[in-house]
C-alpha cells in the first residue's frame, strides 16, 4: 500500500521530502555551506552582506547573564520577537505585540510575565528549541507587521511569501498563512495554511491546511478566492522570469 501511494504521487509529480533532500539540496549546495542556513544570525549576517532587508536586530543573548541586560535594549521598543538562531519549524519562537505594567502581550493577546519572558530565554540557551539539541543562543529582532491586504486571511501573526529557487531561476512559491491552531505563526506543520502560487500571473492556487485541501480559511471563514484577490495584488512585483 505505501509503495502504491508513493508511485501515485510520482505519476503526479510530487517531490518527496527525502529526494527533495538528496537529488537537490544535498547535491546542489556544498555541505560547507549548511552552517549559514541552519543560524539564523549567520544568515542575517549574510543577507546584509548583499544588502537583502533583514528585521533590525536590537540584540543577541548568548549566555544567561546576558539575560540583565535585556530591560534596557527593549526600553522604548513596543513589540519585539525573540527566537533561537537555531530552531526550526517555529518552535520557541516568541511574537510580543506589546507591554504592560503586568507584562508582555503575545500576539494571540496572552499575557506572558517577564519572569516567563526570561525562563523561556534561558531554555532557548539550553538548546531546547536547537535543531541538534545543543545550546544555542536567542535573537531579539523587531516585530514584522504585515501588509494590510492580508488581514482578512489571517489570524493573527504574520504571513509569509516562501520562494523556491533552483539554481538562480524561482521556480515555485507560497503564501503561508497564519490560523489560531498555529499560535499567530507562518510555519505549516504548526498549523498554518500553505497556499501555492503561480509566479507568472502572481495570484494564488490550492489552499492546504494540515495536509488537507481546504476552501476557506478555518479561523476567519474567508474563501480561498479572496485569497487570489488579495495575494495577486501583493505579489504584483513578479514578474515571469525574473524577480524585481
Amino acid at each position: 500500500m505505501i509503495f502504491d501511494a508513493i508511485r501515485l504521487l510520482q505519476n503526479f509529480g510530487i517531490l518527496g521530502i527525502n529526494r527533495r533532500n538528496a537529488e537537490y539540496i544535498m547535491q546542489c549546495n556544498p555541505l560547507s555551506s549548511f552552517p549559514l542556513v541552519d543560524d539564523k544570525l549567520l544568515t542575517k549576517r549574510l543577507a546584509e552582506e548583499h544588502q537583502i532587508p533583514t528585521p533590525p536586530l536590537y540584540t543577541t543573548i548568548d549566555y544567561h547573564g546576558d539575560i540583565v541586560k535585556l530591560k534596557n535594549v527593549l526600553e522604548g521598543q513596543r513589540d519585539f520577537v525573540v527566537k533561537p538562531a537555531r530552531g526550526a519549524g517555529g518552535s520557541g519562537i516568541v511574537l510580543i505585540t506589546d507591554h504592560t505594567e503586568e507584562g508582555f502581550v503575545k500576539q494571540n493577546g496572552e499575557m506572558i510575565s517577564w519572569k516567563d519572558l526570561t525562563y523561556h530565554i534561558s531554555g532557548i540557551l539550553s538548546g531546547i528549541y536547537s535543531l541538534e539539541g545543543l545550546e544555542d543562543r536567542a535573537l531579539v529582532e523587531a516585530l514584522i507587521h504585515p501588509d494590510p491586504v492580508f488581514a482578512r486571511v489571517t489570524f493573527s501573526g504574520v504571513p509569509d511569501i516562501r520562494i523556491v529557487v533552483y539554481r538562480g531561476v524561482p521556480v515555485m512559491g507560497m503564501v503561508r498563512l497564519p490560523t489560531r491552531a498555529s499560535d499567530g505563526k507562518a510555519n505549516l506543520h504548526r498549523g498554518a495554511i500553505g497556499v501555492g502560487i503561480d509566479i507568472a500571473k502572481g495570484i494564488t492556487l490550492t489552499a492546504v491546511h494540515r495536509s488537507q485541501i481546504v476552501t476557506h480559511h478555518p479561523d476567519t471563514a474567508i474563501p480561498s478566492a479572496v485569497y487570489r484577490s488579495l495575494t495577486g495584488r501583493t505579489c504584483s512585483w513578479w514578474r515571469p522570469g525574473r524577480l524585481t
